[in-house]
């Protein structure tokens, strides 16, 4: 309401600074157009006075004398008695010190003065007497006698007083119609404004399916309900992740937990063994391990997700961190009967963070390791690449294994999220999430595509 009534202000000055500047002007036009008059007939008349004398001088006199309307004549001799002219009372400086004045007039009564003093109109009937306020020339014509033509400026004040009167209903025909356009406008936006805040409420009371209304307008309100709705779609898939990962942590934790109570139980139960002590305390150890391992996955992809700090990104040379990652798996896969081949281009320089890419290559690696099969030659085949291809830099590990579905290959980015439903199989199911966050880390994104059999997985980064 504040800003609707700021704009309303800021409308209704300029319009009134603009209906006054036009009406000054009107003013000032119709003052300069009556001077205007007043020179061009002076001048007419002079130049008949040079041409045709002092008789075709009265003779103009006297007949513009009678005409309607607002001019002002007075023809006097040379001492400035009255001769001719539709105004007998001229102040005596008027006639006698040529120049520009303004005076109050009267003209002559038809009952007592004659005719000449008074002018007839077009039919001879006598002019009623008239009383005004003229802007007058006098000069003294080329014979020496005294000329006075003006023009009343009753008609003009009237007309200068219907432009101001025009000007104030017009001034407040501004601020009543700006009122109800704003009164207007503040309603639509309030209601807007009211929706999106009912929403919020809704959303805070813990309806998080709620989204605000967009209409078809497409306006400024449209586009930040777009992205409002935008964000509270990435809150409940942040809110409903948070839930999933709180239960899958919550199972993943409760088993070697539970393993390690029964581990200490059995080495603490009297009559056990040193032997039996012994592989309770290599038990815990294993387990242990394996939730450090746990957490620290999490807290890894907790970090690549909140983003890198300043000075994290280095100039890397990704196809060395390939290539060893790949050389360091090597003896690892050959004790499973796998083969790893690799095509990696050299000299491929990226701006990235070291520990994290060499991380995310260990991760695939020990995916396609766990899940490669052996072929028809009996052997289980690995592929680790790098190449560069239209401004992209690829990073692509495939494996001849089981493959993943189409449908859960989105799904499989997410933490904890294993395929294997009874969770028998060693592993976190953090792996890819890892994976995923390390590379949206650097810019670009993590994709699982089919290898016929077995699965590719490709790390798509920017070359710049």
């Amino acid at each position: 309401m504040r800003l609707t009534a700021t704009f309303i202000l800021i409308f209704s000055l300029f319009a009134i600074l603009l209906l006054a500047f036009i009406t000054w002007q009107s003013s000032v036009q119709i003052q300069r157009q009556q001077a205007n008059d007043i020179d061009r007939e002076l001048a007419a008349l002079q130049r008949l006075d040079a041409t045709g004398g002092i008789r075709a001088l009265a003779f103009a006199v006297e007949r513009i004398s009678r005409n309607p309307g607002p001019g002002v004549y007075y023809l006097g001799d040379a001492t400035g008695q009255y001769l001719l002219g539709n105004v007998m009372d001229i102040p005596a400086n008027v006639i006698l010190e040529p120049g520009t004045y303004s005076f109050d007039y009267e003209r002559a009564n038809p009952l007592t003065d004659p005719p000449t003093a008074i002018g007839r109109s077009g039919n001879g009937e006598v002019r009623d007497r008239k009383t005004g306020y003229a802007v007058v020339r006098s000069v003294v014509t080329s014979n020496g006698l005294r000329l006075v033509v003006g023009r009343d400026v009753v008609e003009r004040r009237g007309f200068s007083a219907i432009i101001v009167q025009s000007f104030l209903f017009g001034v407040l025909g501004i601020i009543l119609f700006s009122l109800i356009a704003g009164g207007v406008t503040a309603r639509r936006v309030l209601k807007r404004i009211d929706t999106i805040r009912d929403t919020s409420t809704k959303i805070m009371s813990g309806n998080l399916s709620e989204r605000v209304p967009i209409t078809k307008r497409n306006d400024e309100f449209d586009g930040l309900a777009t992205n409002l709705n935008a964000m509270l779609d990435r809150i409940e898939q942040l809110l409903q992740g948070l839930k999933e990962v709180t239960d899958n942590v919550a199972h993943d934790l409760k088993t070697p937990l539970t393993r390690l109570r029964n581990q200490a139980e059995a080495a603490l139960r009297a009559g056990a063994s040193d032997q039996t002590r012994q592989q309770a305390l290599e038990t815990t150890i294993a387990e242990s391990d394996r939730l450090i391992q746990t957490f620290n996955a999490l807290l890894m992809i907790a970090r690549a997700e909140a983003g890198a700090p300043s000075g994290a990104l280095t100039d890397v040379d990704v196809s060395a961190v390939v290539a060893d990652v790949a050389e360091l798996y090597g003896p690892v896969a050959e004790d499973e009967g796998i083969v790893i081949e690799t095509a990696v281009t050299s000299g491929v320089h990226l701006r990235a963070n070291r520990e994290l890419i060499g991380q995310a290559m260990v991760n695939l690696l020990e995916n396609a390791v766990k899940y490669a099969k052996p072929d028809a030659e009996g052997q289980g085949r690995i592929m680790v690449g790098l190449r560069q291809l239209d401004g992209r830099v690829l990073i692509e590990v495939a494996d001849n294994g089981p493959g993943i579905p189409e449908e859960d290959r989105k799904r499989v980015l997410e933490r904890f999220v294993r395929l294997e439903k009874s969770r028998s199989e060693t592993g976190s199911g953090l792996g890819l999430s890892l994976v995923d966050a390390v590379t949206r880390l650097m810019g670009g994104n993590f994709r699982i595509e089919d290898n016929a059999p077995g699965v590719r997985a490709v790390i798509d980064l920017p070359a710049t």
